[in-house]
């Protein structure tokens, strides 16, 4: 049953079934108090990129723990965090980003984003406040990463406090020529910042766009002198099949964001990386040119060695060659969607996998279906935790064929079960 202490995130509590208690993880699986498994095939939202209980993650969270594990970061430093942020700008960053600011989470990564780009025009002596966003995007629940997110159900309480941003559409396949037009027609001298999710608009309903269109709009903005913001919190760390999402775009964004996969889902910690001539302009003697900003556990030593020897782990060949192994089978088990009636608009990109049940209501987040397929799933010790009508695999890099298989076999068995019971609207 709900604790009576705890108040669940995403949760309306009084109708929602009962939470399922862990006890332990190992691999790509989950454990509950009756021992019974779940394949976690969604990374548990999206972070847990190596598997649950990593011995060597662990190894290395322990030794540091024994030799620091926090420290003030405003006039401090230490070994973790510098060795982190060498490494990813020296081996992992495009060349043009340096400046690695620290913080706790998704959402502040790009709390943080917003504000370097806004303040980086005042500190330069120009007023630029406009920022471009995607509709359906999603950067997180704090109140500046809420209003650069789709306007709905989840911001809904707080509409009348967040600021204006012009959101326009992704440049989805069909329409990429339409939605890059109008990008540049709304991206004008007063434009701060576009911010953007690369590839992937995750909670938006795992919709996908091609590459190509987003390094246009990147070109786009780059003319016209506008920071570039990549989202690459979900996106990063191989999620796309490369290492960031916006590998495979020629012109780079002048800020990133990272987090989820960052400490291989062991620890909570957020990056915004940005290039060196942002960093220039909070860099005076005007001491109110600072980015006051900062958290109690920035750069945390825990998080900071949780995200090295993450790094440790998505560098080994096997871990590459893992990525390129679940990428291939997704790409062939979505040949076999395609010929499934109950499922509709397959995609993929890297290790994501997506789909969507037809409903004859449209694809929808609060879709009813959606406790149903969750149940579904559930009770075959799959964890999969559908966007409304929407389906999507990500599962952790470690995860065996046997466990691939046994997530593709719900899948192909769930058209009968909605037969059987006629629940399936369509």
């Amino acid at each position: 049953m709900q604790h009576p202490n705890i108040w669940p995130p995403f949760t309306q509590v009084k109708n929602a079934p009962d939470p399922i208690f862990i006890t332990h993880g190992k691999g790509a699986l989950l454990f509950d108090k009756a021992g019974r498994s779940y394949v976690d095939a969604i990374s548990s939202w999206w972070t847990n990129i190596h598997g649950h209980a990593h011995p060597y993650i662990a190894e290395k969270i322990y030794e540091q723990a024994n030799t620091l594990e926090h420290v003030i970061f405003a006039g401090f430093s230490h070994a973790q965090a510098e060795r982190l942020a060498e490494r990813l700008v020296r081996d992992h960053l495009p060349h043009n980003i340096q400046k690695i600011f620290f913080s706790d989470n998704g959402s502040t990564a790009v709390e943080v984003g917003i504000k370097m780009a806004i303040q980086y025009w005042q500190n330069i002596g120009q007023k630029r406040h406009k920022i471009i966003a995607f509709e359906h995007a999603y950067h997180g629940d704090t109140f500046g990463s809420m209003s650069v997110s789709e306007r709905g159900p989840f911001t809904g309480a707080f509409h009348d406090m967040l600021f204006d941003v012009q959101f326009v559409q992704a440049p989805f396949p069909g329409k990429e020529k339409e939605a890059i037009a109008a990008f540049a027609a709304c991206a004008d001298g007063d434009t701060a910042a576009f911010l953007f999710e690369p590839c992937i608009l995750g909670a938006g309903g795992m919709l996908m766009y091609a590459a190509e269109a987003l390094d246009e709009m990147i070109r786009i903005a780059r003319d016209k002198k506008i920071l570039c913001i990549a989202d690459e919190v979900m996106t990063g760390f191989y999620r796309s099949g490369h290492f960031f999402a916006t590998d495979a775009c020629t012109h780079k964004p002048d800020i990133y964001c990272l987090s989820k996969g960052l400490t291989g889902g062991t620890m909570a910690m957020g990056i915004t990386a940005c290039a060196s001539y942002i960093y220039d302009a909070f860099y005076s003697d005007d001491k109110f040119k600072a980015l006051f900003h900062g958290h109690s556990f920035t750069a945390n030593p825990l998080a900071c060695a949780a995200a090295n020897a993450s790094l440790d782990i998505l560098e080994q060949a096997e871990t590459k060659q893992n990525i390129r192994r679940i990428a291939e089978r997704h790409t062939a088990f979505a040949h076999l969607l395609k010929e499934q009636s109950l499922y509709e608009n397959v995609r993929q990109c890297g290790t994501v996998l997506a789909f969507d049940v037809v409903t004859g209501s449209g694809t929808d987040y609060f879709n009813t279906i959606r406790n149903t397929l969750y149940a579904f799933f559930m009770e075959r010790g799959i964890l999969l935790r559908p966007l409304g009508n929407t389906l999507y695999i990500m599962p952790p890099y470690c995860i065996r064929d046997e466990e691939l298989d046994a997530v593709y076999a719900s899948i192909l068995a769930l058209p009968a079960y909605l037969a059987e019971r006629s629940l399936n609207p369509s």
